[in-house]
This record gives C-alpha cells, sequence and structure tokens, in this order.
C-alpha cells in the first residue's frame, strides 16, 4: 500500500479523533487512506518539526463573504486567503450580506458561479459550501435550495443590518420550521427578541456600555425560548448562532434533556473579549448580540466544557472601514461585525490553553462538529475516509497581531496589537499544502456530494 501514497506526513504531535498522538499519515487521491503510529513510507514524505502538531484542518461554518454585491466589504479571494492563512480549510458562506441574498436557487447559483467560475476564473483558497436563506414569503424555495445542497437555511428575528435579508415574524417562522422539517433540514437562527431590542436604550454615542445596553441579553435570552418551543412543537432540527448570553445555556442543556433537536455555537469574540475591557469609541469591537462581561465570558467557557456549546465558529462578518464608524466611535451606527478568519485559531487556543483544556478539545469544536453541522461528512478528522486537509500549527510559538498583514479585504480587527499564541506554519487542501499567491484550488461543496466536486 506504502508504494502507492502520494504522501506521507510524519509528525510528532497530531491531533484525531482519539486524542493527540504520535504518527503518521497516508495520503492518497486528496484522501486518507492510512492513519498508522509508525512506518508509513512513500516517495514524498513530510516530517514536522518537533514544535509543531498536525491538526485537522479548521472548518469555518460561519463566514459573510459578502459577495457578489458588496465585494469593497470582502470577497470570495481575499476570504478564502485569509482563510488559508489561518489554518482553515472550508468555509460555509452565509445567505447575506451579499446582493443578491442566497434565498432561491438562482442567487445560489449566480454564488457559486462568482466563487468558482472555471479553472481560469475560481476565487477559492479553500473549499466552500453554502447556507441558504430563510426570508418572508420564500417558503417556497426552501425544499429546492436543500435539495441543491445548501447546508441549511440562516433566519433573523429582527433586523438584520440589511433590508434585502428582513426578519421571521413568530408566524413565519413556524411555517419555515414545519416546511424544513419535512425534508429533516436545519435552520439556523439569530435569535434576539425585534420587540426587547425596540424596548431597550438607544445605542448611540460612544459609550460601549450604552451600546451594551441597547442589546441586552434578555432579548437573547426570550428569542432562544421561543425558538426552543417552536423546534419542540415542530420537530425541526434547529442551530442557534453565535452564543453570547451564558443565560441561555440551562435553557439549552433542559431542551436537549427533553428531546428538542437543537445544536449551539458561540463564536472566539465572545471567549476573548470582556465588556469591561472596551474603551469607549472603540467601535471595531461591535457586533451582535454584543461581547459582554467577563464573568459571563466565563461560563461561556464553562458551556464548551459542558458540551452545551458544541462549537466554535468566528462569524466573519466584515466591512469598509467606514462603515464601522471609526472616525466618531458611534457604536449606534458603526456596523455590527468583526473580522477574525484568519485569526480564529490562535484566537481560540490562547484563551483554551489558559484555561486547561487541550488541542483534541480545540480541534473538536472547530473542525470536527462544525463539519459534522453543515452535513460535510469528510472534513474535520484526521481519519481514513476524510479529504486530506491540515493545519500545522506550532502551539508555543506567539505572534502580535498587526491588522495591515492580514488579508482580508479590509483591515479593521479588534484583535489588531494583541499577542496569540499558535501559529500557523502550513495549511493542506487534500493532500497539497495552499500557495495564496499561487492558482486557487478550493473546491465546491454541497450537503448533498459532501465529497466535493470541481464546478
Amino acid at each position: 500500500m506504502t508504494r502507492d501514497l502520494d504522501v506521507v506526513i510524519r509528525a510528532a504531535r497530531m491531533v484525531t479523533p482519539e486524542g493527540e498522538t504520535a504518527g503518521s499519515v497516508g495520503v492518497r487521491d486528496g484522501r486518507i487512506v492510512a492513519v498508522e503510529p509508525t512506518g508509513l513510507t512513500a516517495a514524498r514524505v513530510v516530517e514536522l518539526a518537533d514544535d509543531e502538531v498536525l491538526m485537522p484542518g479548521v472548518v469555518d461554518a460561519h463566514v459573510h463573504v459578502n459577495d457578489p454585491g458588496r465585494t469593497e466589504w470582502e470577497g470570495f479571494a481575499s476570504a478564502t486567503r485569509a482563510a488559508a492563512a489561518g489554518g482553515v480549510t472550508t468555509i460555509v458562506d452565509m445567505p447575506l450580506n451579499s446582493i443578491p441574498p442566497t434565498c432561491d436557487v438562482p442567487a445560489l447559483d449566480l454564488k457559486r458561479r462568482v466563487a468558482f467560475g472555471g479553472p481560469a476564473a475560481s476565487q477559492a483558497f479553500v473549499d466552500i459550501g453554502f447556507w441558504g436563506g430563510a426570508v418572508p414569503g420564500n417558503v417556497a424555495d426552501l425544499r429546492p435550495l436543500h435539495e441543491a445542497g445548501v447546508s441549511g437555511f440562516k433566519c433573523f428575528l429582527l433586523h438584520s443590518g440589511v433590508d434585502e435579508f428582513p426578519p421571521l415574524d413568530p408566524e413565519q417562522l413556524e411555517l419555515a420550521m414545519r416546511e424544513i422539517a419535512t425534508f429533516d433540514g436545519l435552520l439556523i437562527v439569530h435569535a434576539e427578541d425585534a420587540h426587547a431590542i425596540e424596548h431597550a436604550p438607544a445605542a448611540g454615542g460612544g459609550t460601549y456600555e450604552r451600546f451594551l445596553h441597547s442589546r441586552p441579553r434578555g432579548a437573547e435570552n426570550l428569542a432562544i425560548a421561543q425558538v426552543i418551543e417552536l423546534a419542540r412543537w415542530t420537530g425541526c432540527r434547529v442551530h442557534i448562532l453565535h452564543v453570547s448570553s451564558s443565560d441561555v445555556l440551562a435553557m439549552l442543556a433542559s431542551a436537549r434533556r427533553d428531546g428538542v433537536p437543537i445544536t449551539a455555537e458561540t463564536c472566539p469574540h465572545y471567549l476573548t473579549f470582556a465588556a469591561e475591557e472596551i474603551p469607549d469609541g472603540a467601535t471595531q469591537y461591535k457586533c451582535c448580540p454584543p461581547i459582554r462581561e467577563a464573568t459571563n465570558r466565563e461560563l461561556l467557557w464553562e458551556g464548551l466544557r459542558d458540551g452545551v456549546i458544541d462549537m466554535v465558529v468566528t462569524d466573519h462578518s466584515p466591512s469598509t472601514p467606514d462603515l464601522k464608524a471609526l472616525d466618531t466611535g458611534d457604536f449606534g451606527v458603526a456596523w455590527g461585525g468583526i473580522s477574525s478568519l484568519q485569526l480564529g485559531l490562535s484566537a481560540v487556543w490562547t484563551e483554551a490553553r489558559a484555561r486547561g483544556f487541550a488541542l483534541d478539545d480545540v480541534a473538536r469544536w472547530m473542525s470536527e462538529a462544525p463539519a459534522g453541522h453543515a452535513g460535510l461528512t469528510t472534513k474535520g478528522r484526521i481519519a481514513v475516509g476524510h479529504d486530506a486537509d491540515f493545519a500545522v500549527l506550532a502551539p508555543d510559538d506567539s505572534f502580535v497581531v498587526d491588522a495591515a498583514k492580514l488579508h482580508h479585504k479590509n483591515a479593521v480587527t479588534p484583535y489588531h496589537g494583541r499577542s496569540l499564541a499558535g501559529v500557523v506554519r502550513a495549511t493542506w487542501l487534500r493532500g497539497e499544502t495552499i500557495d495564496i499567491e499561487a492558482a486557487p484550488q478550493g473546491r465546491l461543496l454541497s450537503r448533498v456530494t459532501t465529497e466535493g466536486a470541481r464546478p
């Protein structure tokens, strides 16, 4: 068998579903065909350095690429370069803030053409899957989108920030969930209650505390309680996006004990930053729901430890610098989104190791769980039969973030100037290292054809 291998990667440390071990990985035709403690050989052998760990490539299932329509905010080329530089080998693109949003099959087809447009026009340095959107009036489009291979459907329960992706009211939410349940699809929910936010204090001005009060945790708690009950009634599988309020952990745990099909994610910024530390006027920290207090942050870490929170994804939501209102520092008008696609793995590892977690925990949260969540069954694990997608991480090396050196289209991030542990030395996609200066080799993924297909 070894004579047939294209490449063998040997590592003193690698992270498998069984935990961290020493060994070698054999790759043929872009797939892992052998994982052995020792002894694999091939014409091409790559030996990792003693300070490097072979990890499964990160699967970031919450990325806003914004292409087409708002390509000046981000685009497939810049987003996937940033992904590859950060150890991310697969992204799943959100249905907004592109124009048109991915709410029907023609819009999905357009997104795929923009991303992959043929061998000469492909912009994808990593593999890409897509979410569809659930908006008022598109119930009839949900099944066709599902059959076309989207991973599931995103909805908002309050204004999304862009008019072309309106929210669902309670009646529309139930209609969508009942339809999605008929084909065992997945609804992913931005869960903040519109009425609670309408009655909260206004967010205007440069005071972060005022902005925090404008997006109270009660709005998140109320919305998630509503989603849980509708999932209980309809049987629809649901997923709560970017959990920021630790209050909801008990609700989620209780719902699961009752058999409600619900999962949840959080994001690196909720696990890293704390409201008390955010300077007034620092709108690069604005996101919705907001970064909350340090005590809340620690409870989110406990939610990961207990398994109530299933995964960590970035919610990479970039914009042009002017939309972040950096000149005025006004949280009321600034775009709510954080750019961190290139930094997610290092940011999470920095905070995780300080709390006693190991690299196999990080791999479970950031690779294995998001891959399963998005229906990409050949991604997210160093295991036979899976794609040979790897991040080579030096976990004890560190760097200071320089926003100007990131590959995101716009150099705005709250991580600027922050020291992070864990340097990504290389990223492999289907058995080859990614060269972000060469021709893109990413492939289109769908929930139906999980092995990927060249467009």
